[in-house]
């Protein structure tokens, strides 16, 4: 079998499993490494397939329909801890917004699916070029997540109270943040 009809099959069996395929599974199905794994999703991601990694193995982006806002707040040191927190249980952060009592809310799309998206990202704000939004609010900021389900969602929202991460709501806080009037894209 060549490496095209493997990723070919590859993609067939995370389209239809419906759950996060282990990457040491896939190689045995396929009788190849597990690096050589790694590389079949980088060369499918490459091609835009949307897939993404959890702590439970690989899976197809589907049309995740749902979707929470958290807002949070949390110490610099903490910042990994947090993030690495929602793609663990499957979620994919799109964005870090504030709200902001002059400026409203101002907003980066982030798109984090994996740990290594994490790192690098991490490694970026320690470089000291840029700091997180959350810098200009005290630490409060919020986060965009989606899930394939409610039940990851709940999940993530039960850890990060356990965490002490989430912050509570302020009557000053606009309930619909994407009213095209409410933010300015960053």
């Amino acid at each position: 079998m060549s490496g095209e009809q493997r990723r070919e099959k590859m993609l067939n069996v995370l389209r239809t499993a419906g759950h996060p395929v282990p990457g040491a599974k896939l190689a045995q199905m396929f009788a190849v490494s597990r690096q050589v794994v790694v590389q079949d999703v980088a060369l499918l991601r490459a091609e835009k397939q949307e897939i993404i990694s959890t702590c439970r193995g690989y899976m197809m982006r589907q049309d995740l329909p749902c979707q929470r806002i958290f807002k949070v707040r949390h110490s610099d040191e903490e910042m990994e801890e947090e993030l690495n927190l929602y793609v663990d249980f499957g979620g994919t952060v799109e964005d870090e917004f504030v709200y902001h009592r002059i400026y409203n809310v101002i907003r980066v799309e982030m798109g984090l699916k994996s740990r290594r998206e994490i790192k690098d990202y991490m490694e970026k704000l320690k470089s000291g070029r840029s700091k997180s939004l959350k810098d200009v609010t005290s630490g409060f900021h919020y986060h965009t997540v989606t899930a394939e389900s409610e039940e990851i969602l709940d999940q993530i929202q039960k850890e990060l109270q356990e965490k002490g991460f989430l912050a509570e709501l302020r009557d000053y806080e606009p309930i619909d943040f994407w009213k095209e009037e409410n933010y300015t894209k960053g």
